[in-house]
């Protein structure tokens, strides 16, 4: 596309994106004033340079701000800005249009906060816009719609943002608490070892006795492949991270993938974005061994995960030496009380034991939280459902993690899908919560095929540009996505306050004297949020 063009209306002029990975410099020309603003003339720019011939315009997402001083006033400049839009996508009002245009016009209404107009709209879209704008005005600034468009900026959902949640980032940087030294098991459907985010730390690099193992049953399954997709992406909140471009140092674009609905038919779609920013997982240089439990399908057997408790016992030596140092079970099965007392089958029991010789281990709390109830009254309704927690979290010992929103807790509290105490005997479950909710981890097999098998939204980019392979991060929900930033946290804080290694069970006092009350009900909630800084400081 090459130099930019003046803008209509003489607003100002802009200039090439700069390099992708050059150190940005303040640059008072970034405060000029312009209609469309620098950063999306920048991004424009970019886009357009990206785009292979012959290949549709891209579209941007923009968020047009009003002109306060127009003469109707702001709701007359948002009608207007509205009615402009829809000439430069559909065209001018007439027979044919119409129903198009009407349902464009609704669907820009409803989506508009009171003093922006937010639309997704082409380059040349933006510039008929502008120029419209400034043709009809003739030259009375009180007769000008539009201010300023901005980049519609996306709110990225990343460990980044839950990693702050629960404080693993200020205990990095205040206490470097990364996790080095300390090795997790996962016990779930494997790791995907060629998955660049574990590279970095060598994570799945270990040391024998310590050895990645299967424990389906079937002679050659892998440990560190992860056909199902689940147990890498629990893996990658615990360790890991995914460096960020810098000075000096360039990368490999990556991108990660959202499950959006199409808005109006709201059909299931996929969301593909860059990854920009660091991705960090809660412990990052921690060691990690696959103990593969789950099938490729997702399913295994209790009998299965005890193996696998077993041979963290034996290769601990029972408690005299501590090599493995924590367990992470997000993986469980819905109580039932006619089989065992609670807490006593023989999985909690191993748990127990395995906690007794010394091992953190955390369960997911179950994501059964929520159901159907019927009462004379109301008939059958949707509630939230108490004595759900899943087994193995009703393990007197094991840390039960339940689900919260991943930047806003206080405001959100439990996730509505998180499973509720108390215990079937009346002990008080979870014991804490952490962020659940639309996690952003490794994406491998099944669950990054599934989500990619969607259409691509209007915003992303086509596949002849970003391939299925270039995707590499993934949303998904759960209790699942919350045990293991339970599991990173205590893996950062046994790194930097070592003498607690081997003292399971007053690891778990501390975290939950020191986690922040939400000030919800004690069986949604636990004792409140896990909060990494404040347990260190404790000590």
């Amino acid at each position: 596309m090459g130099a930019r063009k003046k803008r209509a209306g003489g607003e100002g002029t802009s200039r090439p994106a700069p390099a992708e990975h050059a150190r940005k410099r303040f640059d008072p020309s970034q405060l000029d004033r312009t209609v469309i603003a620098i950063p999306l003339v920048e991004r424009m720019a970019r886009m357009e340079g990206e785009r292979a011939a012959g290949e549709a315009p891209p579209v941007h997402p923009v968020v047009i701000d009003l002109n306060l001083d127009f003469a109707g006033g702001r709701e007359a400049a948002r009608q207007f800005v509205i009615g402009l839009v829809a000439e430069v996508v559909v065209g001018r009002p007439s027979r044919t249009n119409r129903a198009q245009r009407d349902t464009l016009l609704r669907r820009l209404d409803r989506l508009s906060p009171a003093q922006y107009v937010a639309a997704s709209l082409t380059e040349a879209q933006l510039t008929r816009l502008v120029e419209g704008d400034v043709r009809q005005a003739g030259g009375v600034w009180q007769r000008r719609g539009i201010y300023r468009i901005w980049p519609d900026f996306e709110v990225r959902a990343c460990l980044t943002r839950s990693g702050m949640t629960v404080k693993a980032d200020a205990a990095r940087i205040a206490f470097n608490a990364r996790g080095n030294g300390i090795v997790w098991a996962v016990m779930d459907s494997g790791i995907d070892v060629t998955h660049p985010h574990f590279a970095t730390y060598r994570n799945l690099d270990v040391a024998a006795p310590i050895a990645h193992a299967s424990f389906l049953g079937d002679d050659g399954d892998d440990p560190l492949q992860d056909e199902f997709g689940h147990g890498t992406h629990v893996a990658g909140i615990i360790a890991g991270c995914a460096a960020a471009a810098s000075a000096g140092r360039r990368r490999e674009k990556v991108y990660a993938a959202h499950g959006v609905r199409e808005e109006q038919s709201q059909l299931p779609m996929v969301d593909v974005r860059e990854v920009r920013e660091e991705l960090c997982a809660m412990a990052p240089e921690c060691k990690l061994v696959s103990m593969k439990v789950l099938d490729a399908a997702g399913r295994g057997t209790t009998s299965a995960i005890i193996r696998a408790l077993q041979r963290v016992h034996e290769i601990n030596q029972h408690g005299r030496r501590l090599l493995i140092h924590g367990v992470n079970l997000s993986l469980g099965y819905d109580f039932e009380p006619e089989w065992f007392a609670c807490g006593q089958s023989p999985l909690c029991v191993e748990v127990d034991r395995l906690v007794r010789a010394g091992v953190v281990v955390v369960a997911a709390a179950g994501n059964s939280g929520y159901g159907y109830q019927q009462t004379a009254f109301t008939g059958v309704k949707a509630a939230g459902l108490p004595l759900t927690i899943n087994d193995p979290g009703n393990a007197e010992l094991a840390i039960t993690v339940g689900s919260t929103h991943r930047e806003m807790p206080h405001r959100y509290g439990a996730s509505f899908f998180s499973s509720k105490g108390p215990t079937g005997d009346g002990r008080n479950k979870p014991d804490l919560l952490a962020p659940g909710e639309k996690i952003l981890s490794c994406a491998a097999g099944a669950k990054k095929g599934g989500i990619l098998a969607r259409q691509r939204s209007a915003g992303s980019p086509s596949r002849r540009r970003v391939g299925d392979a270039q995707v590499q991060y993934v949303e998904d929900s759960g209790t699942s996505m919350a045990a293991p930033h339970v599991s990173g946290a205590i893996a950062a804080f046994l790194s930097v306050r070592r003498e607690f290694q081997g003292q399971p069970e007053r690891v778990k006092a501390l975290f939950l004297e020191n986690a922040t009350d939400l000030d919800r009900d004690r069986y949604f909630q636990g004792r409140g949020l896990v909060d990494l800084m404040r347990t260190i400081q404790a000590v």
